[in-house]
């Protein structure tokens, strides 16, 4: 079926990405296979996260489905967006038929994006990961592909104001090599070691990353153990409890 909505908003993407200037650092993309299924796994700091996962897997030539919460696919703009764009809606409350939907994408040949951590990290630091990616990977025999973004969080995240200024704001994109999905394993333990992908990429996207804050008052979007002044894991934990 014709692509009519996923490449006009990929080319009005990279023409906001210019008219932000930013500088935009991909590594891996090689990874992300020319054909045939995987899942495409991210850690997410910022809102616009599916956006630069998306990007990584262009020079591919793959468009990525990615699995949304179903109030995305109601509101009146990004709604029929994300239908032409063939994204999934997932109901927490019917979950089954988003995982339906997904599986027999990923045996038809398309990439899904599965964001593990289910929401976005207001520490900035990975947060345990849900185990419906490798599952997902498991049943339909792909591999899982791990990436890390950082930077992202500067543009628009939970509890800060958007920044769509023109900033010069790098963005840091690493794909990991894939992560095979044996069924004679639990899908627990492969989703322990598909995290750890996860944090050495987002590791190694911090250490690339080409500027720090600028002084004290730009240190929010750092973690608190780079030295910043995000909320640490145990406060987000504290937070959401009360």
């Amino acid at each position: 079926m014709a692509e009519l909505v996923y490449p006009p908003v990929i080319g009005a993407a990279k023409t906001l990405f210019k008219a932000w200037d930013l500088k935009i650092d991909c590594k891996g993309s090689e990874n992300i296979p020319r054909s045939g299924g995987a899942v495409l796994v991210s850690n997410h700091i910022s809102y616009l996260d599916f956006i630069f996962d998306g990007l990584a897997a262009l020079p591919q030539k793959r468009l990525v489905r990615f699995m949304a919460k179903e109030s995305v696919f109601r509101h009146k703009i990004s709604g029929p967006l994300m239908r032409g764009m063939k994204h999934i809606p997932v109901d927490r409350k019917q979950g089954e038929a988003a995982y339906q939907h997904a599986l027999d994408s990923l045996r038809s040949g398309e990439i899904i994006g599965v964001f593990p951590e289910a929401t976005i990290s207001p520490s900035f630091t990975l947060k345990s990961f849900k185990s419906g990616a490798a599952r997902l990977a498991q049943e339909a025999g792909v591999p899982l592909i791990p990436m890390a973004l950082w930077g992202t969080q500067r543009l628009w995240t939970k509890g800060q104001p958007r920044n769509f200024k023109r900033s010069h704001i790098p963005i840091t994109i690493r794909v990991g090599e894939p992560v095979e999905a044996p069924t004679d394993q639990f899908a627990g333990a492969i989703t322990r070691r598909l995290r750890e992908r996860c944090q050495e990429l987002l590791e190694a996207a911090q250490r690339a990353y080409p500027v720090r804050p600028k002084g004290p008052n730009d240190t929010w979007w750092m973690p608190a153990h780079l030295g910043g002044t995000a909320p640490t894991p145990a406060e987000v934990k504290a937070a959401e409890a009360s």
